[in-house]
């Protein structure tokens, strides 16, 4: 994708560090329907839009949080992936990968709705925006992060915010 097709997404209207995240309920490929309010007072949430199942840049993103889950759990942290995929697509793309270790929810009808209410649609493609919220326990963003959608997340600069992000609540 390029820039000036970047620029054409509704992230206009993207939270900011500091707001209350937006409420919402998806399907997942793997635990049915999910509420991002049922995290509140339990865990820190990451959510992690991409563009869509079965592309070249996020057949790389989105394992390789897999591949870290650990780090996440040690973290509190619960990962949810969202696109505008179908949660049949979902399955068979976790499957591609021997399977996922947390959810891949579905923002597939209405179409992006979620996408929406995060800024995140990108109009051009009928797709989400990469974009990664870092939300915490109460509900707030703390940190986004918008590559390129050509480019993959910076996950050791996420670490690191979610690392701060549990050292200051260890303080309060």
């Amino acid at each position: 994708m390029n820039a000036a097709a970047d620029s054409e997404s509704a992230n206009k209207n993207m939270p900011n560090v500091g707001d209350e995240a937006p409420d919402f309920t998806l399907p997942s490929h793997n635990e049915g329907e999910l509420n991002l309010g049922w995290y509140r007072g339990r865990k820190n949430v990451i959510l992690a839009f991409y563009p869509g199942d079965w592309t070249p840049v996020c057949s790389n993103q989105i394992p390789g949080y897999s591949k870290r889950i650990e780090e996440f759990d040690a973290l509190n942290c619960q990962l949810l992936g969202i696109s505008v995929d179908s949660v049949a697509c979902h399955i068979a793309w976790a499957k591609s990968f021997g399977g996922l270790h947390y959810p891949l929810m579905a923002d597939f009808h209405p179409h992006g709705a979620v996408a929406k209410l995060y800024g995140v649609f990108n109009d051009t493609y009928g797709t989400a925006d990469r974009v990664v919220f870092l939300i915490d326990t109460e509900g707030v963003i703390r940190y986004v992060q918008h590559p390129p959608n050509s480019a993959i997340p910076d996950n050791e600069e996420l670490f690191e915010q979610i690392r701060a992000l549990e050292n200051s609540a260890a303080g309060r």
